[in-house]
């Protein structure tokens, strides 16, 4: 029988492990503290993240990585992009020596502008590096964990992998496909969460389906062109990984990244909507990262060029809305090679 470790008690964290140990999945649920995992393990339910939402018998919440880990085959790191490098080192060192590593998180780490699959890589071992894979799609964790319908994507460099992971996660409520373009899920799960940054202020500015769904459209044209320039498939962005994300983080009233863009639009400043929220908005660290790789591969980026600067150097958002709609006019699939 597969045994899981999750290593996070984020919303999503929670949510993979729930949705696993309703099937009588053993899932340890690793806590960074004592206390949190006492509380998670008294309440039975993550009250903060996901309330109302109850633990099932074969989920066990606990703050040692050794116990978490022993019997894992598959071990999932669901925190935020910019903590993964840190939980994997401190985590490594107890990783069962045939388990599966999936990383679960979407984004890109900041100071590196790296990919969670390249984090893990650097972190793990050689023996290890066949074993890693990640996991991406349209995926709101409130509605997974209420046992509503949805897809996602594994990837993994090696197709038995990827297949591995897809027999452990999949259910009859949580299809799972799998892929072998890991740079392409990777950054379809990353990147769209700038582009729901725009269109959360599309949203609060009150500019219409037309204005929305050309930007999303051209967002998803950007993705795109970083991605085939960093090697990836282009039929990775059409699928559950790149436009099915994009369509649910930019349309939906869960997402952190949108529901940032709407809160600026209505005046309020970025470290303040930031403070009032209890999960991490990854598309914020994202935006500066992915310029970071842009200007390596030598990509042009508009939208999260100006997104940047609206977030981090106060550029009034009528005036980057005007300087997007102001760039000279140009093919549809300009810089992407077809």
């Amino acid at each position: 029988m597969a045994h899981v470790a999750v290593i996070g008690t984020t919303g999503w964290g929670t949510t993979l492990a729930v949705i696993l140990a309703r099937r009588e999945i053993p899932v340890a649920l690793w806590a960074r503290t004592g206390e949190e995992a006492e509380r998670l393990g008294r309440d039975r339910q993550h009250a903060q993240r996901l309330p109302g939402v109850p633990f099932p018998p074969t989920l066990t919440v606990t703050a040692s990585v050794a116990e978490a880990l022993a019997k894992a085959n598959l071990v999932v790191y669901a925190v935020p992009s910019n903590w993964l490098r840190w939980n994997v080192q401190a985590t490594a060192a107890h990783l069962p020596r045939r388990c599966l590593v999936l990383a679960a998180c979407k984004g890109l780490e900041r100071d590196t502008s790296k990919r969670m699959s390249q984090v893990l890589a650097e972190e793990l071992s050689p023996r290890q590096q066949g074993a890693i894979c990640v996991l991406s799609g349209p995926n709101l964790a409130l509605e997974i964990a209420a046992g509503k319908p949805a897809s996602t994507v594994v990837a993994s460099e090696r197709e038995e992998t990827a297949v591995k992971a897809q027999e452990t996660l999949n259910s009859t409520s949580f299809r799972v496909y799998t892929n072998t373009d890991v740079t392409g899920v990777e950054l379809g799960g990353a990147l769209k969460n700038i582009v729901a940054i725009g269109a959360g202020i599309s949203d609060g500015l009150g500019y219409g389906n037309n204005a929305k769904a050309a930007f999303i459209t051209r967002g998803l044209a950007e993705i795109t062109r970083l991605g085939v320039a960093a090697g990836a498939n282009p039929l990775t962005f059409a699928g559950l990984a790149g436009l099915g994300d994009l369509v649910a983080t930019c349309n939906s009233s869960l997402s952190r990244n949108r529901h940032v863009g709407e809160q600026l639009a209505r005046g309020r400043k970025l470290e303040e909507v930031l403070a009032s929220m209890h999960q991490v908005a990854e598309g914020v660290d994202t935006t500066a990262a992915a310029l970071g790789m842009a200007r390596g591969l030598g990509v042009e980026m508009p939208i999260a060029e100006v997104t940047y600067r609206v977030l981090f150097e106060g550029l009034d958002i009528h005036h980057a809305i005007a300087e997007l709609m102001g760039r000279a006019p140009r093919p549809e699939w300009s810089g992407i090679r077809q």
